[in-house]
């Protein structure tokens, strides 16, 4: 295979994504304009879903799955009354209710969905069902069940009221939630039915929707030095590890694979960290007792 050309830089762009375009091909427009040779993102949003989409450049990529299994922050409005089969407002009405709870239902409700819950992910999504992707199945009205799975729900709560078919929630979650699936199953648990009308990821790990950019401004800038002043440091990525400081000569074992003394205070046997040499990211690895076993390496 040839080698992608491209410049080699290394970091994350945030973009406020718009609803619309795919995660994916938000992450080929910001590559395309940056020049970047490698490029990809951390935690999927559904084409109508606008927020924070984290893209990665060069050696950041590396760190996306420590983003990936951070907290993220989700404001969705729900539509209540009607069931839809992509649990959205872009499929076709199933079934409708004339029930509505009331502000206190609402209330009541939500502590079933806090803590640790086991979730169905939606029919339309891109979970696999016997190496078949869910949605390509749903739109040929084929039969099958999706299992359970475990969700980390650290909040849900009511924001607001508009009216009575409508009602604007919060949830903060860990990795692989889906704002669909707790739409409906809220919708079921209060007679009613419900399905997401607007969502939107106001933050994910580090990386807040205030602090991103638009893809008008991508366009924009594109192929220009001011674009590369959106870049923020690869070591973003990494907030939520502890850091290590590298010994005299580590970093150079360190970049070879090879465990090296590292410092760090906080770390506990067995915690994964990172290590950084002057400042500079050097490597993520396992802490055993003053060295770092290296499992991921950077080359900047």
């Amino acid at each position: 295979m040839g080698r992608r050309k491209g410049r080699a830089i290394s970091g994350w762009i945030i973009i406020d994504k718009p609803a619309g375009p795919t995660s994916t091909a938000v992450v080929n427009k910001v590559r395309w304009a940056l020049n970047a040779a490698k490029a990809g993102h951390a935690g999927t949003l559904d084409p109508a879903a606008t927020g924070v989409l984290a893209v990665a450049l060069g050696e950041a990529t590396k760190t996306v799955p420590y983003i990936t299994d951070a907290l993220k922050c989700y404001r969705f409005t729900v539509r209540l009354g009607q069931a839809t089969n992509t649990d959205d407002a872009e499929g076709e009405v199933i079934d409708t209710s004339d029930s509505r709870p009331t502000d206190d239902d609402i209330i009541a409700a939500l502590p079933a969905f806090r803590g640790e819950i086991m979730q169905v992910p939606p029919k339309f999504s891109a979970v696999k069902i016997d190496g078949e992707r869910a949605y390509a199945l749903a739109r040929d009205d084929e039969e099958f069940e999706i299992a359970a799975r475990p969700l980390w729900v650290e909040s849900l709560d009511l924001i607001e009221r508009p009216d009575a078919d409508t009602v604007v929630l919060e949830m903060v979650c860990g990795k692989g939630g889906y704002v669909r699936s707790i739409a409906r199953d809220l919708g079921q648990a209060l007679g009613c039915l419900g399905h997401v009308v607007t969502l939107r990821r106001t933050w994910s790990g580090p990386f807040d929707a205030d602090n991103g950019i638009s893809m008008e401004q991508v366009e924009e800038l594109a192929h220009t030095p001011a674009l590369d002043d959106y870049l923020q440091p690869l070591e973003i990525g990494l907030a939520d590890l502890e850091q290590a400081r590298c010994a005299a000569g580590a970093a150079t074992r360190l970049k070879n694979g090879n465990p090296a003394s590292v410092i760090c205070p906080h770390a506990e046997f067995g915690e994964t960290v990172w290590a950084s040499d002057n400042g500079q990211p050097v490597a993520i690895g396992t802490y055993m007792g003053g060295e770092l076993h290296p499992t991921r390496v950077f080359n900047l």
